[in-house]
């Protein structure tokens, strides 16, 4: 399969986020003078997020460069604002870590569910929910200074437990049906 850019508006919005994750880091690098600015750019990245998606389905411009590019670039963005958020000293190491370790289990989970017998694991509400759980901690970190940032700790429980549930109704809803067909009883002949 041979991958190209579809110049389309959903595929655009996708370009410039992918773009804008740079500028992000050096906006939260550059400290607590540049919070609001870093919190703008932060909400606009998730937004076209949400809306390049609306986009793409809503008038189906659904194109395989935005199945693929589209994923890569949402981990990038939450993985680049964990880091960044690390290195100035807003959240503890395993902040970054659980997101990490989340992203690289759903991303070997779905190649091998792929690779097994071509299903393709698309995003549930609870797995949403989490995203949104997630922005909303990243958000309220923006306005924190450096001095209130042990606050973190306890800001990113309830996301990572979500994490953990969303986790595990993954696991259950497409582990499932291999089960079931791996010991469905023959059926006798005739």
């Amino acid at each position: 399969m041979k991958l190209r850019f579809v110049p389309n508006v959903p595929n655009f919005l996708t370009l410039v986020r992918f773009l804008a994750i740079p500028v992000l880091a050096y906006l939260i690098y550059a400290g607590d003078d540049h919070n609001f600015a870093a919190f703008l750019l932060f909400v606009g990245i998730w937004l076209t997020d949400m809306l390049d998606g609306f986009i793409a389905r809503r008038f189906n411009q659904i194109t395989e460069f935005g199945k693929l590019f589209d994923p890569f670039v949402d981990k990038l963005f939450q993985l680049t604002t964990a880091v960044m958020m690390f290195v100035v000293g807003k959240v503890p190491i395993w902040v970054p870590l659980v997101i990490f370790f989340r992203e690289l289990m759903m991303i070997v989970g779905s190649a091998l569910l792929f690779k097994k017998n071509s299903t393709v694991v698309f995003a549930q509400w609870y797995g949403k929910v989490g995203t949104v759980l997630y922005v909303l901690a990243f958000a309220i970190l923006f306005f924190l200074d450096q001095d209130q940032c042990r606050l973190a700790n306890y800001i990113f429980i309830v996301p990572v437990l979500w994490s953990l549930y969303a986790c595990l109704r993954y696991t259950i809803a497409y582990l499932q049906p291999l089960v079931k067909k791996r010991f469905k009883p023959e059926q006798p002949d005739g």
